[in-house]
């Protein structure tokens, strides 16, 4: 078990004060809200009609099996960008003021196969606070033995290819996730430093929701839809594979990229900097300039404001990502952002390559 790592700031920075001040005075001087606003609850509206239209029209078969195919895949990618955009702020309390509607918003990611109680622990307890850290960042388990992120990590001459074969891997991010991931992490006795232990209620909770995804997507479209086994199965492996990539690039391109850092703790277990700055080091943004990439990825893009300000509404990230830009200047702080998705994917990729052969 890791003894528990604490961010010992000898330098005394006024950086995270002085940040978050200027986004106070900002939604103050605006009267405005650092919930959802109008248009979130517009895209709200709108993922979840396209989740429920894709849904009936599989499940009605209107269309021919080669569209139905189609329509499969477009629905793993709605439901990723509702874990983006709706379950991810809902679970950070940052949707609403209102903690019911949160509450039901973030059930939605039991509905789509992921244990929002366990994401809870793994996330926004565990990933948030220990950023990057090899051992205690339970995010950094990408498919363990194969992919290495670090050299603390045992080398084996597969990975001289992870860069390559890693894509593949990502594609199988919501399968694992679903069927694998969320057991064990439940299961396991300890994240790094922290301990895992659950009310009695939450063993009954999670079967009973996995049961509620398994009888939505597995059991109902055998029953109902004129198929055969071998032609679901290819249906929804082919909208798993692409929910899986999506998911996983989104992740990696956050946080494993050339220029973010991966801190090792001093031998007391330390880490000798602000948590804050520690964020900024091991976080990168990237295509924040575009709308396509922030409405689909539900602020993703904009990680750096997400891990420091994780309590507003991602709606507002393109807003108060001057002000960050700015401080961070100011306070020589590094401020990661990578221009475009092709940007950050080959520096995902040049990632990959460094860590598969060093």
């Amino acid at each position: 078990m890791h003894q528990s790592l604490k961010f010992i700031d000898h330098e005394n920075s006024l950086f995270f004060s002085t940040v978050k001040k200027r986004i106070d005075d900002y939604f103050e001087v605006n009267q405005l809200s650092k919930k959802a606003n109008g248009p979130m609850i517009a895209k709200t509206i709108i993922y979840l009609t396209t989740f429920v239209l894709l849904y009936v029209l599989i499940l009605t078969e209107l269309f021919s099996l080669p569209i139905t195919l189609v329509l499969a895949m477009f629905l793993g990618v709605t439901m990723a960008c509702i874990g983006f955009n709706i379950c991810h702020d809902a679970l950070h309390g940052s949707y609403s003021s209102n903690s019911k509607i949160n509450t039901s918003l973030g059930f939605l990611f039991n509905v789509i196969g992921a244990s929002e109680y366990v994401w809870r622990i793994t996330h926004n307890k565990i990933h948030h606070t220990y950023t990057n850290i090899i051992g205690h960042d339970g995010d950094l388990d990408v498919a363990p033995g194969l992919i290495r992120l670090s050299p603390k990590d045992k080398k084996n001459k597969a990975h001289r290819f992870q860069h390559i074969y890693a894509f593949m891997l990502y594609s199988l991010t919501s399968l694992s996730w679903f069927f694998r991931k969320d057991y064990l992490k439940f299961f396991q006795r300890t994240i790094g430093s922290h301990t895992n232990r659950h009310p009695k209620r939450e063993y009954v909770n999670l079967f009973a929701y996995k049961a509620m995804y398994y009888t939505l997507f597995i059991i109902i479209p055998l029953v109902v839809m004129d198929i055969t086994w071998w032609q679901f199965l290819i249906g929804y492996l082919l909208m798993n594979m692409v929910e899986g990539l999506v998911l996983g690039l989104v992740f990696q391109l956050a946080h494993l990229v050339e220029e973010t850092e991966m801190p090792v703790p001093k031998k007391d277990n330390n880490i000798e900097e602000a948590w804050a700055i520690h964020q900024m080091r091991t976080t990168a943004n990237f295509a924040v300039n575009s709308k396509t990439a922030t409405f689909l990825c539900g602020g993703l893009n904009f990680q750096v404001e997400h891990h420091l300000f994780p309590t507003i509404c991602h709606i507002h990230y393109p807003a108060i990502s001057k002000m960050l830009r700015d401080t961070a200047a100011e306070f020589n702080v590094p401020y990661i952002n990578n221009g475009s998705f092709l940007t950050a994917l080959g520096s995902h990729y040049r990632f990959l390559k460094k860590h598969g052969r060093d």
